[in-house]
């Protein structure tokens, strides 16, 4: 069979080509609306996240996100560059520290840095590490994680399909 459609127009990095990449995303403001989607399907019904005037008793100065909240958007827009569309294969691992709190109406971006990247053990295939530094509308880090992915190589291979 052949496959005669037209080639995507954003395809991903293999690991080779991430070591030493250092990018930053687009920027996107948080809004009630997301963060209202997101306490929903989560079912946090934490008040410092529903209730701006019990977030200020303990000292914060409006609708607070969960820390969760903020790597979900970030993820979002790493993904959104398209830099593993396609060549991701799977989320092995990752380390995550909230360092300011984020507000509705924060406007955040991600500077992403590879910090490691190796070939796996497996052939057409590498681990790669980065640190992905969030931040908000004053250039303020508001939270650090740190994924570990295993990403395709240049040297991938699909596997043959199989009968059943």
């Amino acid at each position: 069979m052949t496959d005669d459609r037209p080639p995507l127009l954003a395809t991903g990095l293999t690991w080779e080509k991430m070591q030493g990449l250092c990018f930053r995303t687009a920027a996107r403001t948080i809004i009630e609306a997301d963060l209202a989607t997101f306490l929903g399907l989560g079912g946090f019904t934490e008040p410092l996240f529903r209730d701006a005037e019990h977030a200020k008793t303990a000292g914060y100065r409006g609708t607070l996100l969960p820390g969760g909240m903020v790597y979900m958007i970030a993820e979002g827009l790493v993904l959104q560059t398209n830099v593993l569309h396609g060549t991701g294969l799977a989320f092995l691992h990752m380390e995550f520290d909230v360092k300011a709190p984020t507000y509705v109406g924060d406007t955040l971006h991600v500077i992403v840095t590879t910090t490691s990247a190796r070939a796996s053990s497996k052939s057409g295939r590498g681990v790669v590490t980065s640190r992905c530094s969030i931040r908000n509308q004053r250039n303020e880090e508001v939270a650090v994680y740190t994924p570990v992915r295993l990403i395709r190589g240049a040297d991938h291979t699909e596997p043959e399909a199989r009968d059943e």
